[in-house]
């Protein structure tokens, strides 16, 4: 997430062209992230970059949000996913899907539902304003809609055999 614009259609009366704001600033916020598919849960963590220190951080908050519970983390092939220096608390599995696979990852609808819900034909005048936005539109989509996005057919093997 950062202070460049999602410019997407949208609706305007007819013979109106819609004017909608775009910026171009190189400013970034990341959001590491982590869905139940089962269940409709979700833990994220925003952050300033996107590596294997912050990839660490977010298993420590997630391992610690749910110290009763084993974790089966399902990720795609990113480099700070994979990192050798990356400590993998004890209650955590990571699952790596197949490379150039988004479409397996569960996750990958909810970031979609976050660009559209929070950032669709939006410009924002600083990074804290992109934080603070970002910080509300995770807690939109309550545990039925993050279930019926995520909740593949071929993930219920996966989660009923952990």
């Amino acid at each position: 997430m950062g202070r460049i614009s999602l410019t997407e259609s949208c609706w305007a009366a007819a013979g109106h062209r819609p004017n909608v704001k775009n910026q171009h600033i190189r400013e970034r916020r990341y959001l590491f992230g982590a869905v139940e598919p089962h269940n409709g849960n979700t833990s994220f963590l925003i952050t300033p970059n996107c590596d294997k220190e912050w990839m660490g951080e977010f298993l420590k908050a997630l391992a610690k949000q749910y110290h009763d519970e084993p974790i089966l983390l399902m990720l795609d092939n990113a480099v700070w996913h994979k990192a050798k220096a990356l400590k993998v608390p004890s209650n955590i599995e990571l699952f790596f899907i197949p490379p150039y696979t988004p479409e397996m990852n569960p996750i990958e609808s909810l970031w979609k539902i976050i660009r559209r819900m929070g950032f669709k034909n939006r410009a924002f005048d600083s990074l804290k304003k992109v934080e603070d936005h970002l910080e509300k539109v995770i807690k939109e989509p309550n545990s039925n809609k993050v279930k019926s996005q995520t909740e593949y057919e071929w993930v219920k093997p996966i989660l009923m055999a952990n």
